[in-house]
């Protein structure tokens, strides 16, 4: 399973809004950081915006931000949202498929059951886990000189 690079795009920007609380972002600061097309990144940050994950703030010196906490943005929810038609094989599209095995085939139910594993261990976290702090190590000790 891969996810499009839309929801990748979709969780750079909700950790760099995480790790700024508060703070407003731009389309073109963010793609510039990440070497993201602005077009691409500026579809991205509208869905975010239209699902409630970020609040934008016109004119000068505008921008947008978390409109969440980051422990409220589950992130099972994100992918859900940003990757509406979620299909792990052609099976999952009516009409579109071509295999002869599908009105006998269990495998459609297999992997029906694998994605939402998959969502299910995603929802277990949040944003707020993405932006924690990671512990450092301890630094490492120095050897002791010999004693003349």
């Amino acid at each position: 399973m891969q996810l499009t690079r839309f929801t990748d795009y979709a969780f750079r920007v909700l950790i760099h809004l995480g790790h700024r609380p508060g703070e407003l972002a731009t389309v073109g600061a963010l793609a510039a950081e990440h070497g993201i097309s602005r077009h691409h990144l500026t579809r991205v940050v509208h869905q975010l915006g239209q699902k409630g994950y970020i609040e934008t703030v016109r004119g000068k010196g505008g921008g947008f931000r978390l409109a969440r906490r980051p422990t409220d943005i589950r992130l099972g929810d994100v992918v859900r949202d940003m990757e509406p038609a979620l299909e792990l094989a052609e099976c999952f599209r009516p009409g579109e498929t071509s295999c002869i095995l599908l009105p006998a085939c269990a495998l459609k139910s297999f992997l029906a059951d694998a994605g939402d594993a998959f969502l299910t261990s995603l929802d277990r976290h949040t944003l707020a886990d993405l932006v924690r702090a990671p512990s450092r190590p301890a630094p490492a000790k120095r050897p002791e000189a010999p004693h003349r």
